[in-house]
């Protein structure tokens, strides 16, 4: 069982949920016409369950896994397909999706390998007639940026999350120092250099030194978080068509920890989930 997160783990589900209501109607009147296959994707499933708070004060949250399968009306999808790395959590998963008659596969394996293999898969002649929802919820920096370059243009609804303030902000130290194996994953994840990151969120400034010299300094930018997920909206809309405006999830202390985007190649998605984000975000 995973352990995680606050209420906002709550509310991104409850998008989802809402999100593949609608989804789900608008494909039920057109599925059977054009012989589509609905596929859902999961690329972090975790183990179907995720616990919250305090040992004193600890409840279980219904993942995205069950409330998902859940929906029978008004259909179901056709295929299910969850992955997760940890192999207890895959394990605990395989026992839930079996309890359910419907087409689920679970894979143990990473989450990158996989949304590749999506990719290519949706681009062969046997995936065309597939539409996908996607949902892609790491609890850090795990999803690498050309993972997401095998989903171009293809028939994909993806929610992501993102984790500016969790991952990205922790990883811009001050001044600039940010440790190789920090960069690497910085630019793992932003399929950027070390350099345009550096350009990004961070300005030069001559100082002086003790004995009255000068030398030049980085200094981060301020309001790194929000830039981030401009950044990261922006490299989104260089691989799909249309992109949400992100959900904000905070924490207690009204801290920014993540954004929680939607893409696709279809302007009428990004509409609805629009339409489900500004009321979550007013919330």
């Amino acid at each position: 069982m995973n352990s995680f997160g606050g209420n906002w783990t709550e509310a991104k589900i409850e998008i989802l949920v809402e999100y593949a209501f609608a989804y789900l109607t608008i494909m039920n009147k057109y599925a059977s016409k054009y012989n589509w296959q609905l596929l859902y994707f999961d690329g972090f499933a975790g183990s179907g369950f995720i616990t919250k708070g305090s040992e004193e004060n600890r409840r279980v949250i219904i993942g995205a896994t069950t409330r998902i399968l859940d929906i029978f009306e008004p259909r179901s999808f056709d295929q299910y397909y969850f992955v997760e790395k940890d192999s207890d959590n895959a394990e605990e998963l395989k026992n839930l999706t079996n309890s359910y008659n419907k087409t689920t596969y679970v894979v143990n394996e990473d989450c990158n390998k996989k949304i590749q293999s999506l990719g290519g898969f949706l681009d062969s002649p046997e995936g065309k007639n597939h539409k996908v929802l996607a949902y892609i919820d790491p609890c850090g920096m795990q999803l690498k940026w050309e993972s997401l370059t095998a989903l171009k243009k293809s028939n994909v609804d993806a929610w992501i999350l993102v984790p500016t303030g969790m991952g990205v902000n922790r990883l811009l130290k001050n001044k600039g120092r940010i440790s190789d194996a920090w960069i690497g994953k910085l630019e793992d994840f932003l399929g950027m250099s070390k350099e345009d990151i550096l350009e990004h969120f961070y300005t030069t400034k001559q100082v002086l030194t003790l004995f009255g010299g000068e030398e030049t300094v980085l200094m981060k930018e301020e309001k790194a978080i929000e830039k981030s997920a401009e950044l990261y909206r922006k490299r989104l809309g260089e691989l799909f068509s249309f992109v949400t405006d992100p959900y904000i999830l905070k924490n207690s202390s009204n801290s920014i920890m993540f954004h929680f985007f939607m893409v696709s190649n279809n302007r009428n998605a990004v509409v609805i989930a629009n339409d489900i984000i500004k009321k979550y975000n007013k919330l």
